[in-house]
């Protein structure tokens, strides 16, 4: 008896062990592929002006990175990021930019798609940058990551608002300390806005009540000049929305704590962090 156990052991390790090699000759694994190649309609200074806002400004191509596997070429999507970082960041500054493509090899931009993109990453304008940008390819759920070369191009940027910019800038409402102010009111400066470049308004920490109504005013007492939500009253993303010259009063968070407020003219929104 133990003789027989011995060879149906012997017979059933071997039936196993040649599955395990045909499992391992079938399963599918990443051989290779060829980092994406990007390249620019121009790499020479470029100003950005309001005037042409409407004319194209550059165009980007880049190179399928033709992954392998080991049954043969890939078919899945592949997903494109196009990247735009400051020169010396290596691409990981707080701010770059990613603009997401499937499949698609080329994009373009306008001038005015061009100024608003790269006022992402909040730079002075009117100055010359030097911007770089990459390809970013990978497969499905971020796979396989491949990067393309950097290509450089110095530009200029110009200011361009959604709504003239005041001088200044404060919160008022439910939602704030102060609850909603009143007409003649004094300026509340524990609720005005830094201005922290020409097109951005902050206040590092405010306490806000949750789920209640606030406004954005530009002279505190005063409410001829508004700013509230582009659609209807308290029907905005609590945690930041688009705004409005005489819109309708916002929401604020679910959540009573403090909270980081930004207000952007340049996009024409405000944020809780």
């Amino acid at each position: 008896m133990k003789f027989i156990n011995s060879k149906i052991s012997y017979s059933l390790l071997l039936f196993i062990s040649l599955l395990s090699c045909e499992k391992e000759e079938d399963r599918v694994i990443f051989r290779e592929g060829t980092p994406p190649v990007l390249t620019v309609s121009s790499d020479t200074d470029l100003v950005l002006t309001k005037a042409n806002e409407n004319y194209s400004s550059l165009q980007f191509q880049w190179t399928n990175p033709d992954y392998e596997f080991s049954n043969g070429v890939n078919t899945q999507d592949v997903y494109y990021t196009l990247q735009i970082d400051t020169s010396g960041s290596n691409f990981t500054n707080p701010k770059i930019v990613n603009i997401a493509f499937t499949k698609d090899l080329f994009t373009s931009f306008t001038v005015k798609d061009l100024n608003n993109t790269l006022s992402g990453l909040e730079l002075k304008d009117f100055e010359p940058h030097e911007f770089e940008f990459r390809v970013k390819a990978t497969l499905a759920n971020n796979s396989v990551p491949m990067y393309s070369n950097v290509v450089s191009v110095t530009i200029t940027t110009y200011l361009d608002v959604v709504y003239p910019v005041p001088d200044k800038l404060y919160i008022t409402g439910a939602a704030t300390p102060a609850g909603w102010m009143g007409g003649g009111d004094a300026p509340n400066t524990a609720q005005e806005f830094t201005k922290v470049n020409s097109y951005k308004f902050e206040i590092s920490s405010l306490q806000i009540n949750a789920s209640s109504g606030f406004l954005f005013v530009p002279v505190y007492g005063n409410w001829d000049n508004k700013y509230g939500y582009t659609g209807s009253g308290l029907a905005n993303n609590p945690m930041g929305d688009s705004f409005k010259p005489g819109g309708n009063d916002f929401v604020s968070p679910s959540i009573s704590k403090a909270y980081k407020i930004t207000v952007n003219f340049k996009t024409g929104k405000y944020s809780f962090e």
